[in-house]
């Protein structure tokens, strides 16, 4: 009885999940859905709408999916390091770090920032989780950081990248030159903001990047020499909403 019972819960899981898969690759498909996501989206940017949330008291500048998505790779890969370039408030140090102390373990953050403005450090040092974090102040491209990102790696067995910095085409290529051989096969190079090169020129007036320079034309030429990564279509599909588009990067090869 006790088997059956078992059996039938683990078919009825089994329908669930391709009922959920189903669902997303119908609204995957779905061009007035992705009409209105356009929509939204050009209207979200003017208000900032990825500036309202916190994770664990530090103001983290992302979407709330983006966050769940990031949720998802960390539990899946289990890494022994994480590595991001961009630091700003430290949310997303944060969040990293706490995913890691759920899990236990000896996993660590290591951020990467051209600079790291005095009351971001001394919050991020006085946080609870400050212990899994180690901050670089530097270029996330110059030799010095990079030296010290690879030391940190060494001996690693799980490396997660995140890039999240400087959003120039000439800049995000550099980085993923130099830190995507840190990425361990099974775990993820993640692009963030992306999204720019799919949204109208002028609505960052005051930035260097824009329509044709940016993330997402970076991650395009990089993949056209590189076949260690593919784009994770099925995630960035499930999210609807996601500042990376084409930026969830897996690792498919030693």
């Amino acid at each position: 009885m006790g088997q059956t019972l078992l059996l039938e819960g683990e078919n009825k899981m089994a329908d669930e999940i391709t009922n959920d898969l189903k669902n997303i690759a119908a609204m995957a498909a779905d061009e007035r859905l992705s009409q209105l996501r356009a929509e939204i989206y050009r209207a979200m940017v003017v208000y900032k709408y990825s500036y309202n949330f916190n994770w664990f008291g530090r103001p983290i500048i992302q979407l709330p999916q983006d966050i769940m998505a990031m949720q998802e790779i960390v539990w899946s890969v289990k890494p022994d390091l994480i590595v991001e370039t961009g630091i700003a408030h430290g949310g997303s140090l944060v969040l990293y770090a706490s995913l890691l102390e759920a899990m236990g373990g000896a996993g660590e953050v290591v951020g990467v920032d051209i600079e790291i403005r005095d009351h971001n450090r001394k919050a991020i040092e006085a946080h609870p989780l400050a212990k899994r974090i180690r901050m670089i102040e530097g270029s996330s491209v110059a030799d010095r950081a990079v030296e010290e990102v690879y030391e940190a790696a060494s001996g690693k067995e799980k490396v997660l990248v995140a890039l999240d910095s400087l959003h120039t085409h000439e800049h995000v290529l550099r980085e993923l030159a130099l830190y995507s051989p840190l990425v361990t096969k099974g775990s993820y190079l993640v692009v963030f903001d992306t999204i720019i090169e799919d949204l109208p020129d002028g609505l960052f007036p005051d930035r260097p990047w824009s329509r044709g320079n940016n993330p997402k034309t970076a991650v395009r030429e990089f993949l056209r020499t590189n076949d260690r990564f593919a784009v994770d279509r099925d995630l960035e599909a499930k999210l609807l909403f996601t500042v990376a588009p084409e930026g969830y990067l897996k690792c498919i090869k030693e």
